[in-house]
């Protein structure tokens, strides 16, 4: 067999052969599928997380608030200005802002001069001055000290006057004790004597305040504007006529506030209320009653003691401290207001196999025959007989039933309260809250009540993100 056809053989074999070629089997990675399903999951999750609103939860404690009571105010009191009677050199032998007696003297006028003199020789002398008196005037620099602040530097020319007055005084008891003396120079003569017509405590200062009462002080009376007071010295000249000193005879005063609305209605509610006086930190309490006169308003703050403690000041800053009531503090920010329906009392009645507690409401079944429907509804507020029903449980004109008389009742009147989302149980419960006291960031607010908060309760710290029954994601 020649080569040729050695080779076409081949050929003709190789075409009647058919050639397959090799696929690669697919093979299924349940790995794979699982981390797709796990993958889509947290895309799904993220973005659910993202396009929910979270609820921050606030635990509920108690609390007080720290509020700015801080008032200047003006003092009022039963004050007589005595006038003297003579003319000359007037000497005073009364201290200041101590209680006189009836019929107690209270100075003398000298008519030529001499006894001033003799005061002056007798203050120059130091022996004059007891320890006793001397120490009562070393008290009196260092409490000066210790309370001078220098926004109320016209303190200082009171503490002046004050001081001055009363070592004068000193020295003049002394020379009063020395009349025998006075007499055998032939200067008794010319001493006329002031005496107290009642008891009262001696003040040496006026400034037009006498006689004023709450009612009849005006408004720039109450600011202090054009306050002038004039203190009385000793060894001044006078004339019959001229004020001589004040006596205040009663232990009953007053203090005049200026107040804001929101005030007046806090105090309106009060009797008394305690006082704390910035000048030594001393409390006291006080009546309290509202005015509201000359277009504007006041609390008139009356009090029974400690008037001699304040006798020489017609001003003085003080504090209320209403704000030491305690109760539930919660951030304003939680803080909403929710519309409700109002259903009389009467018409609350209970499911039929359950204590739940709800209405029955008029409706119409397939046939058309009028039936009443038992809804369950949450009773948020009791008022005067009124029940605060949730918005979603009817619909304006919808009919409630009595369940002893059948009688019916249209839905139609709402109010709203004030209160806060409760979310112990995982979901907003709206509570309602009644709020004692407040600042800018929180209120105190009444703790127990029958629709309200307890101690340690959670709630959503923004009121305003939250609806009822929304459920709470962490």
């Amino acid at each position: 067999m020649t080569l040729r056809r050695k080779k076409k053989k081949k050929q003709d074999a190789a075409k009647g052969q058919k050639v397959s070629h090799f696929v690669k089997p697919i093979t299924f990675n349940p790995g794979v599928l699982v981390f797709l399903v796990i993958f889509v999951y947290i895309i799904i999750m993220v973005v659910s997380y993202f396009r929910q609103s979270h609820i921050t939860p606030y635990e509920v404690k108690l609390g007080s608030l720290a509020i700015n009571n801080t008032y200047d105010g003006v003092i009022l009191r039963d004050e007589t200005v005595i006038t003297s009677d003579f003319s000359g050199y007037i000497n005073y032998y009364a201290r200041e802002s101590e209680k006189v007696n009836a019929f107690s003297m209270v100075y003398t006028v000298d008519s030529t001069g001499k006894l001033a003199e003799m005061i002056g020789d007798e203050s120059a002398d130091e022996s004059s001055i007891s320890n006793e008196s001397l120490s009562d005037i070393k008290n009196n620099i260092s409490s000066f000290a210790v309370d001078f602040r220098p926004e109320k530097y016209i303190d200082t020319y009171n503490f002046k006057y004050n001081i001055e007055g009363t070592v004068l005084k000193l020295a003049n008891t002394a020379v009063l004790a020395n009349i025998d003396k006075l007499r055998a120079e032939n200067y008794a003569d010319s001493i006329d004597f002031g005496y107290a017509p009642e008891s009262g405590v001696i003040e040496y200062s006026t400034d037009g305040y006498e006689g004023l009462t709450a009612e009849t002080i005006t408004p720039e009376q109450v600011n202090g504007e054009g306050y002038d007071k004039n203190v009385l010295h000793s060894n001044d000249l006078i004339s019959e006529g001229d004020n001589a000193y004040k006596l205040i005879t009663s232990e009953l005063w007053t203090i005049l506030i200026e107040i804001d609305e929101e005030r007046a209605k806090i105090l309106e509610e009060e009797d008394y209320i305690e006082v704390r006086f910035l000048k030594n930190n001393y409390t006291a309490w006080a009546a309290v009653s509202v005015l509201r006169q000359n277009g504007k308003i006041y609390a008139k703050l009356d009090f029974n003691n400690s008037m001699i403690t304040f006798a020489s000041d017609r001003f003085v800053e003080i504090e209320l401290l209403d704000n030491a009531r305690e109760g539930l503090k919660i951030p304003n920010s939680a803080i909403t207001e929710r519309n409700f329906y109002l259903i009389p009392e009467a018409y609350l009645t209970s499911g039929g196999n359950s204590n739940d507690e709800g209405f029955n409401k008029e409706s119409y079944l397939e046939d058309g025959t009028l039936s009443a429907e038992f809804v369950p509804a949450t009773i948020y507020n009791n008022v005067d007989g009124m029940l605060y029903v949730d918005e979603s449980v009817f619909n304006i004109g919808d009919y409630v039933i009595m369940p002893e008389t059948g009688e019916r009742y249209a839905i139609s009147k709402q109010a709203s309260l004030i209160g806060v989302y409760n979310i112990n149980k995982g979901y907003a419960d709206f509570k309602q809250i009644t709020i004692l006291n407040q600042n800018e960031e929180y209120a105190i607010v009444k703790s127990n009540s029958e629709y309200g908060l307890s101690v340690y309760d959670y709630i959503a710290l923004k009121g305003d993100s939250v609806t009822e029954n929304d459920f709470i994601y962490d």
